[in-house]
């Protein structure tokens, strides 16, 4: 089995080089290809279907908090992004453009959308007009351009797919509480979807997106320490209704301004799921977004009775609702096991002639090797409770990853004592809330604000750098 297993699953030990083990990972579990397009992946089959589940759970979820699903323009002239100052010079050096269309140059270019506030304004100037016509909650899935220098496929790439929610509201109250409610729709799903632990909080205003009033995330941490930040949301305020012209009229017929979010994750969960995750075997999938959350290994096959037994079993999962396989293919079992292994797939089911002589199956979980012996009877309830212990698994595992490498500091020396003592992680320390101590900790410790958390803790009363009064407790951290 060891050297089918080398055969199949020749990946580079994350330990010694962990940007290689995430190239083999993505390169050898079939989830994307290079191309032409210097920056630009091939999502295969096997990544869109981890990406089509994603999408499925969380449009499920925007749909039962009210939002609907739209599509806007991919083009954007450069006069309309220009409307909200702010914005274009947050994306300026993003932007991709069109100046051609066929042979003739166009009259004003335009801008590949790299995201598209811009577009919504212009849509909400031509339907607002009264309070009647408030809120709307608008969201779309489409691709965007964003011209990056260093790229890696899922986390970095120029072009990629992602969900941009968008809406507009009488109030600012209004608005800032959707922008909260949809970050922790985000949290949730991350947590009880993905089995990736998140901290919940407000970014710095230096690390605000380009246009908003203010700038909520979720961060996760990677298995090497590195901070990912796995989902923003932002209040914008009525900064771009002013910039466009928004105005509609209230209750007491008076003009007023209403004011707007937007909020959105990508592909990057895919690599966020892969480096939270993953291990030396490959990909470990959290079940919800499996493509295969249940492969049948004949053992044996060529035997009588076993491919029939094995069918019969893919069928009563199918039956149950899970997403299940038979690999009846003349592949060695060894080579098999390892190929899901190196793929992900949460469950391995064994059914051999010993097997069906007994009654009963064997049950691996991926995430810890676990064997078990199932009788048959009980298949589809040991499955699902096992697909349960799957997700439960990677989610304390990733959970105590970031509990073992979350630093509290008070100093910059501890800062940097503890990341050269155990490598890098969270930092806890307390901030005084002006940019320039916190570029100092950046430039001093190399670990940048990630977020100022939710939930707030005293660690002491100074800033981690300059020793003047703190006001927050923020995250600090490496990120991707």
């Amino acid at each position: 089995m060891a050297d089918n297993k080398k055969a199949v699953n020749a990946i580079t030990n994350m330990d010694e080089d962990f940007a290689q083990w995430y190239t083999d990972i993505v390169k050898k579990a079939e989830l994307i290809e290079y191309t032409s397009v210097k920056g630009c992946m091939a999502i295969r089959p096997y990544g869109y279907a981890i990406w089509e589940n994603i999408q499925r759970i969380l449009d499920g979820m925007f749909k039962e908090t009210g939002h609907e699903n739209v599509c806007m323009p991919m083009f954007i002239p450069e006069s309309l992004l220009e409307k909200e100052k702010d914005h274009v010079e947050g994306f300026a050096p993003e932007c991709a453009w069109v100046t051609l269309g066929g042979s003739e140059k166009l009259e004003e270019k335009l801008c590949v959308r790299p995201t598209s506030e811009t577009l919504f304004c212009e849509h909400y100037n031509h339907i607002v007009h009264s309070y009647r016509d408030l809120p709307k909650l608008y969201n779309q899935w489409v691709n965007v351009v964003r011209w990056e220098k260093t790229t890696r496929p899922f986390l970095r790439s120029r072009e990629f797919l992602w969900q941009e929610g968008h809406t507009i509201h009488a109030t600012a109250e209004e608005a800032i509480e959707e922008t909260e409610r949809m970050l922790n729709v985000y949290a949730t799903f991350c947590e009880e979807s993905l089995a990736i632990p998140v901290i919940k909080g407000r970014k710095t205003d230096s690390d605000k997106f380009a246009g908003a009033v203010a700038t909520y995330a979720i961060e996760a941490l990677m298995h090497d320490g590195k901070a990912l930040q796995a989902g923003t949301s932002h209040y914008f305020g009525d900064g771009f209704a002013k910039a466009f012209d928004i105005q509609y009229a209230n209750k007491d017929n008076q003009l007023t301004y209403p004011h707007q979010t937007s909020w959105g994750v990508t592909t990057r969960l895919i690599g966020a799921i892969i480096m939270t995750h993953g291990d030396d075997s490959g990909l470990a999938l959290p079940p919800a977004v499996a493509p295969i959350q249940a492969v049948i290994i004949p053992v044996a096959q060529h035997k009588e009775g076993v491919l029939e037994k094995a069918g019969e079993l893919l069928d009563r999962l199918k039956k149950a609702g899970l997403r299940a396989k038979l690999d009846d293919s003349e592949n060695s079992p060894g080579w098999k096991f390892a190929e899901y292994e190196m793929k992900g797939v949460p469950l391995r089911i064994e059914i051999g002639p010993k097997d069906i002589e007994n009654g009963q199956c064997v049950m691996v979980t991926r995430h810890n090797g676990e064997k078990s012996f199932v009788k048959l009877e009980d298949l589809e309830t040991a499955a699902a409770e096992k697909l349960k212990a799957v997700h439960d698994g990677l989610y304390q595992k990733a959970l105590e990853n970031r509990e073992r490498r979350t630093y509290s500091c008070t100093t910059l020396d501890e800062i940097t004592k503890a990341l050269a003592e155990n490598g890098d992680g969270f930092v806890k320390a307390m901030w005084c809330g002006e940019e320039a101590c916190e570029d100092e900790v950046k430039e001093k410790t190399g670990v940048g604000s990630r977020c100022i958390p939710f939930e707030q803790e005293h660690i002491s009363d100074v800033c981690v750098c300059c020793g003047k009064p703190a006001k927050h407790l923020v995250y600090w951290g490496k990120a991707y």
